[in-house]
């Protein structure tokens, strides 16, 4: 008798989140170049320059990917646990206050719906980590950087997790978790992820730029805004 067939699983639906002001109220790359500054590891110019990168960037005026590969050259010769042990501190000091409640809400929803959750961001892992662990999130994508004996190389794994390079790092995870695109969810604040939101059934714009705003609103995409959390910047 001829073995019985596997039946095939359902496809999963993933809900999809953007980091930087889509689950925090502030730039990530932004808070470290200002908790570095307190530390006195950079200079004001340094810091004037941090920001001036991303003035540019939500201009879309920046080449992300070359920013990206210059920005890491900085740690390289460092150590991988040395840098997470310091991301944390800097998250606790700086980041979680700036968590949206509502992101939360709306991500703690989707788990409580089955669905497969998951943060997308162009930050390294030691940024988006410690927020993942302390929303609860299992999976998430970032831009990996290259190790050797637990120490950076100075390189980047590419493609960096932006723009096309999120759904190079999504589709190996969709692939992974059988999960169904055209049934997700995604949320994100910026234009830059277009191509994500077009592939995904259920595109969200939040807190979206100018760009995205007028997108969504053409496009009749849902548009959300979240109340800043009451202690950031306090």
């Amino acid at each position: 008798m001829p073995p019985l067939e596997r039946v095939r699983s359902e496809p999963r639906i993933g809900a999809f989140f953007d980091m930087d002001k889509t689950l925090i109220s502030e730039n990530s790359g932004t808070l470290y170049m200002k908790y570095r500054y307190r530390r006195g590891e950079v200079d004001t110019w340094d810091l004037v320059k941090g920001l001036g990168a991303y003035l540019r960037y939500k201009l879309g005026v920046l080449d992300i990917e070359a920013w990206t590969k210059n920005m890491m050259l900085q740690f390289k010769g460092q150590s991988e646990r040395a840098l997470a042990r310091e991301a944390n501190i800097w998250f606790r000091e700086m980041v979680e206050e700036t968590i949206y409640p509502e992101g939360e809400k709306l991500l703690h929803e989707h788990r409580e719906r089955g669905h497969v959750v998951s943060i997308v961001s162009g930050a390294t892992r030691f940024v988006v980590k410690p927020l993942a662990q302390r929303l609860g999130v299992k999976h998430f994508l970032y831009t990996r950087l290259e190790v050797e004996d637990g120490r950076f190389t100075g390189r980047v794994v590419e493609p960096i997790c932006f723009e096309e390079g999120k759904i190079y790092w999504l589709q190996q995870f969709i692939e992974e978790q059988g999960i169904d695109l055209a049934k997700s969810w995604f949320y994100t604040d910026s234009i830059t992820d277009m191509p994500l939101l077009e592939l995904c059934g259920h595109p969200v714009a939040v807190n979206p730029d100018p760009l995205l705003y007028r997108t969504a609103v053409r496009r009749r995409w849902p548009v959300r805004f979240f109340e800043p959390p009451k202690t950031a910047g306090s």
